[in-house]
């Protein structure tokens, strides 16, 4: 039997032997560092005596990590190992580990060993406390200065300016939730360095605590300075989604209202000019303005009222609430 037929006959667990706690794990060229990955996390799991899964993401290798993968799912029980056709990124590799994903908590992390799994326990601990999502607080990184860690402070600043979420160090991969919590949450574009944000958005309790970081043992760094343009159009699309996801309308419309209303007062003076003074209009420079701010007035409000639309049938057309109920009482 192939090992991909293998896995695939491999029965749904019943809900006593349902996993409580999936660790998964997003890889892209990570084959040397896999094994001391899955010894540390099983030497951290196993006694704390819950019933764990590992769920490891290939996100496109080509260094044999999802051969390797595959076969080691073969040889432990608690592995599941999830082969993507191609390479999609991080924020896909995620998704699809979380889809996946039995448990009743997840706990991500990075598959490069600069995460510890020995963080593990507390950030379980912590969530027992009452949150819903845990993230991990890299105090002392072990990455270059000026090409990772100036870079990465910028951006948490702006981020923390942008969302209003309080999070220290939004980059860190080491985080527990709530399965519940990602339920309700979709992931696109480079969004998984957002998730707290999103959380935030979905009414859940956050909290940080602090992690270990070690520096890179195997392999190169997949992050780089290269990123920074799609996390600024990310960061734009969670501001609004944060503000106006429900409510569309209500930045188009001002906006388109208050066009048309500059350029009817503009076209009000000319009609006066015009009419009154009898003078020429034609050749006026503001003629021209008024027309636009009043096409361009016009428009906005279309926008907004399409936007409304739209917002309408996501949310009926999945079902889906304007709304999250945390507990409910009798």
């Amino acid at each position: 039997m192939s090992p991909l037929a293998a896995l695939s006959a491999r029965s749904e667990p019943t809900a006593s032997d349902r996993p409580e706690v999936s660790v998964v794990v997003p890889i892209c060229n990570e084959i040397e560092s896999l094994p001391h990955l899955l010894a540390a996390i099983e030497a951290v799991m196993e006694p704390i005596g819950n019933p764990y899964e590992i769920v490891c993401v290939d996100d496109g290798s080509r260094d044999g990590s999802g051969d390797w993968l595959k076969q080691a799912a073969l040889e432990r029980s608690n592995l599941r190992s999830v082969i993507l056709r191609r390479n999609y990124g991080q924020t896909a590799a995620m998704a699809a580990g979380f889809d996946r994903a039995r448990g009743q908590t997840i706990v991500t992390l990075d598959a490069d060993l600069q995460n510890d799994p020995q963080d593990i326990p507390a950030l379980l601990a912590k969530l027992d406390e009452g949150y819903d999502l845990v993230t991990g607080w890299r105090v002392k990184r072990q990455d270059a200065a000026v090409t990772r860690l100036l870079p990465s402070r910028i951006a948490n600043a702006i981020i923390r300016r942008v969302t209003g979420v309080r999070v220290t160090d939004y980059g860190c991969s080491l985080k527990a939730y709530r399965a519940e919590l990602l339920a309700d949450m979709n992931l696109y574009g480079e969004l998984h360095r957002f998730l707290p944000a999103l959380a935030f958005m979905e009414g859940a309790r956050i909290t940080e605590i602090p992690v270990r970081h070690h520096a890179r043992q195997f392999g190169q760094s997949k992050y780089g300075l290269g990123r920074t343009t799609r996390v600024v159009m990310d960061l734009l699309t969670i501001w609004f989604m944060k503000k106006f996801l429900t409510r569309p309308m209500h930045v188009f419309g001002p906006l388109g209202l208050g066009l048309i209303g500059i350029g009817g007062v503009m076209f009000a003076y000319l009609v006066v000019v015009k009419l009154v003074l009898l003078e020429r209009i034609g050749d006026r420079p503001l003629l021209t303005i008024a027309t636009v701010l009043l096409l361009a007035g016009f428009q906005f409000f279309c926008f907004g009222l399409l936007a409304e639309l739209m917002m309408r049938t996501y949310h009926e057309s999945q079902g889906r609430p304007i709304y999250r109920i945390r507990e409910e009482v009798g």
